[in-house]
């Protein structure tokens, strides 16, 4: 009778549940693990850093659909990850950690890496975190991980694993692998809510539908633009749901704050008077305090947890279900039904779109110092149809935001409720990783690349050939410029970061690097790190005077409205003007 160890277990639970690909940074606590992995031929992406390998289980996920899931050794692995756990937490996406643990034997004999109780510290940003202490319940614990990870409102679990019990040996028979151990008939809408549902839908003049993670997780995207055509709706989608409807398709007008009532309102239109939330949270992605959603429309949520239902305002319908249950049943419902045309109210929002599209034209035309919104449109120009962005910085992902247009879900990754910086680089390897035949970029601003620029040698090692377009204004964007909004020009702390050759300590590490500081030699540097067939690094220097309507806008709601009213001036800047921001040192 052959018997096995807690590593063994552990790699063949993950089998069964589909897995091939795990992110990781060694330490002995784990090699059990490691030895197994290699011997099943999982594949183990190491990285420099144990947060990366935290945020590239939540990149996977993102981009996916399903959970992703890193290991890291005991003590500073764990506590290494945390801040990728808990990104992945505020934004309810599936991840898996699995940690290493000093032994069981050795509790209160301050051992290496031990002293700290990891799963009360991350019992906090999980879902749900256990320590195993028998080898032979391995396998129902990873069971029990992943129904906790995607059951209801997915979100991140932790495993510890001490190392004893993964050197531990057990009969083989004795590990019992869980079947038929997670629901397989989602929760639907009563027919009642249902009909109600559809009701408001049929009687609106200006229905809207607000998308969000609910509805790629649920693997609804198809669904979702049946509905859609079906009933004639237009469709917005928060960062995490970009693409579950092709934003070419002429339903879908963007993020949500297409339904502003004070962008309708200056125009002299009326906004939404029916929202139907789908899998989206009411706070951050619907403008907080300051609502997205108009005050006097009908709202319908539907979400998969009860308790999100009327978060911070009134509900005139909620429905606790599936979102791809609710839209099944809600398609199959409405085949058959006539619905209105709806065409002034598309014909409204394709205005606006047109003009928000149109909006950085002007930009086109700097040629030195390149304007962000230019940087932005020559990436997207470069791209194949069907790439992958991955969006890192404060006012560097909201310029790629605007200039990308996502084709399917899971194209976009960027920033959520943590506003967590240093995603990028980890996020797009992982992207990588689970779609080697398309192309990944990541967009990342000059602050941004510094938290995980290590891991250009991850990509190197495990020839992921991403390319890394830097943003370089040469400060922490928003912040300066939130500083210059607050205190004046030139009172500043902290923000200057002045000239980095990002691209020669790429190279450093074994990539491919390129230096623009002109807008003429953007395109062709592009191409050339695109189509390297290596890592890279583009090194954008870009306008740093340029300030993102974002941050303009957060400012005056911080301020009480004393923002100014437009962004710098966008035109060309000659050598001698741009001697204050290069400085004497040579480029």
């Amino acid at each position: 009778m052959a018997r096995i160890n807690g590593g063994e277990m552990l790699v063949r639970a993950l089998e069964r549940e589909g897995v091939h690909d795990c992110f990781a940074l060694h330490g002995g606590h784990l090699d059990a693990i490691f030895k197994a992995c290699h011997e099943h031929n999982l594949r183990v992406i190491d990285t420099r850093h144990e947060q990366a390998a935290a945020h590239m289980a939540d990149g996977w996920a993102r981009t996916t659909g399903r959970p992703g899931v890193a290991m890291v050794t005991a003590g500073p692995g764990v506590t290494d990850a945390v801040t990728g756990v808990a990104n992945a937490y505020l934004d309810a996406i599936p991840m898996i950690l699995i940690g290493g643990r000093s032994p069981l034997l050795d509790d209160e004999l301050l051992p290496l890496q031990g002293g700290i109780d990891q799963v009360a510290l991350m019992r906090p940003i999980t879902k749900w975190a256990r320590s195993v202490t028998h080898v032979e319940r391995i396998p129902e614990y990873v069971a029990m991980a992943f129904r906790q990870a995607v059951s209801g409102r997915p979100g991140p679990v932790f495993l510890e694993l001490p190392i004893d019990v993964l050197f531990a040996r057990a009969e083989e028979e004795k590990g019992v692998f869980p079947e038929n151990y997670r629901a397989k008939s989602p929760a639907g809408p009563g027919s009642e809510a249902l009909g109600q549902a559809l009701q408001w839908i049929r009687e609106a003049e200006r229905p809207a539908i607000l998308a969000g993670g609910g509805v790629w997780f649920a693997q609804a995207a198809k669904e979702l633009t049946a509905f859609a055509e079906l009933t004639n709706t237009p469709v917005m989608a928060n960062a995490k749901a970009r693409g579950v409807i092709s934003e070419e398709h002429p339903l879908c007008f963007g993020a949500f704050g297409a339904i502003h009532p004070a962008a309708h309102a200056r125009r002299g239109n009326k906004s939404a008077d029916v929202v139907l939330m789908l899998g989206t949270r009411i706070g951050l992605a619907t403008g907080g305090r300051n609502s997205l959603i108009p005050a006097d429309a009908r709202v319908i949520q539907v979400d998969i947890e009860a308790e999100e239902i009327g978060r911070g305002r009134s509900i005139e319908l909620g429905i606790v279900a599936d979102c791809g249950e609710f839209l099944r049943q809600a398609v199959a419902a409405a085949r058959g039904t006539k619905f209105d045309r709806h065409e002034a109210w598309i014909e409204q929002l394709t205005t606006m779109r047109s003009s928000q599209r149109k909006k950085w034209d002007e930009a086109m035309t700097a040629e030195r110092p390149i304007h962000p919104a230019r940087m932005a449109r020559e990436v997207v120009d470069a791209l194949e149809p069907d790439a992958i962005v991955a969006a890192d910085g404060g006012e560097t992902a909201a310029w790629i935001a605007n200039a990308f247009r996502a084709r399917q879900p899971g194209s976009f990754l960027s920033h959520g409720y943590l506003g967590c910086l240093g995603i990028g680089i980890p996020f797009a390897l992982a992207a990588k990783v689970a779609h080697p035949q398309r192309q990944v970029v990541c967009v990342i601003g000059d602050g941004s690349v510094g938290l995980n620029f290590a891991e250009f040698d991850t990509a190197v090692r495990h020839n992921l050939p991403v390319t890394v377009i830097v943003n370089n204004d040469m400060q922490w964007g928003m912040s300066k410029h939130g500083q210059d909004l607050a205190w004046g020009a030139g009172n500043t702390i902290a923000t200057e970061l002045g000239v980095v050759r990002y691209e020669r300590a790429a190279q450093g590490l074994g990539a491919h690097g390129e230096f623009v500081d002109r807008a003429d030699e953007l395109a062709p540097a592009l191409n050339r790190a695109l189509k390297s067939g290596r890592a890279a690094c583009v090194n954008v220097m870009t306008d740093p005077d340029v300030i993102e309507p974002g941050t303009l806008a957060m400012y005056s709601a911080f301020s009480g409205g004393k923002a100014p009213k437009s962004e710098a001036p966008t035109g060309a800047k000659t050598d001698e003007t741009m001697l204050p921001y290069y400085g004497k040192r040579k480029l």
